[in-house]
């Protein structure tokens, strides 16, 4: 299996990490770190240093309560950042539901849309179709980031989930993207409660059976602190097995913000597969 993107054909035959460069300043976790363009790209070194497969770009936080951000500046963000970050020779995703960011940056050579609204903004799917080549993750999110936790999702979670990431996929389709472009993101957070988050993380082969990877986005989400009690920045631990347990039910590719400590976690994985070592005491 790979990931068709703009300038890569992503192999997932191992699982890829997204290293997360948040060029705002309120994302939940890391909101104004890297909220200059020096700053920023000063990131995207230290993520592709840390192991980073791929890059992913966003100049809008999407955090429970936030208010949207004007299309200029968040062009203002990401357009500086993008510009260098697609000479660092790995892809670049770029976080963003606007088709005016998703034209402009895929003007400048971004391989992957990361759309929170599963381009479901009127003029999205435009933007895509108009770039034949880019990757696309289609993620899923009950209601809007303003309001989305106020009234979450209602029943069981992963049937409902995967019945519109396959109503938006078949859009794509009937558009003419290729299937080999779309990975399908199960929208961790958004607008779902705590038990319902656990659940399509149990129960995420059922997003599977359709063909597309799934992107796993658990990094320090507050369902993590909701069971540990940790504030968001004692979440490493928790985000890294949430990581592996994602990656162990299927999905191919983790967003993350602790690049070198998944990393490191997901290489003693690699490690176990294929082994198939059972001790002399369990053969019996």
């Amino acid at each position: 299996m790979h990931w068709q993107t703009s300038r890569f054909a992503i192999a997932l035959d191992t699982p890829r990490v997204m290293g997360i460069v948040n060029v705002t300043p309120n994302s939940f976790s890391d909101g104004g770190l890297h909220a200059s363009t020096e700053s920023a790209l000063a990131h995207c070194e230290e993520l592709l240093a840390a192991g980073a497969d791929i890059l992913d770009i966003g100049g809008e936080s999407s955090r429970p309560g936030v208010d949207p951000v004007p299309l200029e500046e968040e062009l203002a963000r990401v357009l500086p950042v993008v510009r260098e970050a697609v000479t660092l020779g790995v892809p670049v995703s770029v976080d963003t539901y606007k088709p005016e960011v998703m034209r402009a940056v895929l003007d400048l050579g971004a391989d992957i849309i990361n759309d929170i609204w599963a381009l479901g903004q009127p003029g999205a799917v435009d933007a895509v179709v108009e770039h034949p080549n880019c990757g696309v993750c289609l993620m899923h999110m009950h209601g809007e980031p303003k309001t989305m936790q106020r009234t979450p999702l209602d029943g069981d979670a992963p049937p409902q989930v995967r019945a519109f990431l396959r109503a938006r996929t078949q859009a794509l389709r009937e558009r003419g993207v290729a299937a080999e472009r779309i990975s399908w993101d199960p929208g961790i957070g958004f607008g779902k409660t705590v038990e319902q988050n656990f659940a399509l993380l149990a129960r995420q082969w059922e997003l599977l059976v359709d063909g597309y990877p799934v992107l796993a986005g658990w990094s320090r989400k507050s369902s993590l602190g909701a069971i540990t009690g940790y504030p968001v920045h004692e979440r490493v631990v928790a985000s890294v097995a949430a990581a592996v347990l994602a990656v162990e039910h299927g999905a191919r590719i983790v967003r993350v913000h602790d690049v070198r400590e998944t990393v490191a976690a997901l290489k003693v994985w690699n490690a176990m597969q294929g082994t198939g070592t059972v001790p002399a005491e369990r053969k019996q």
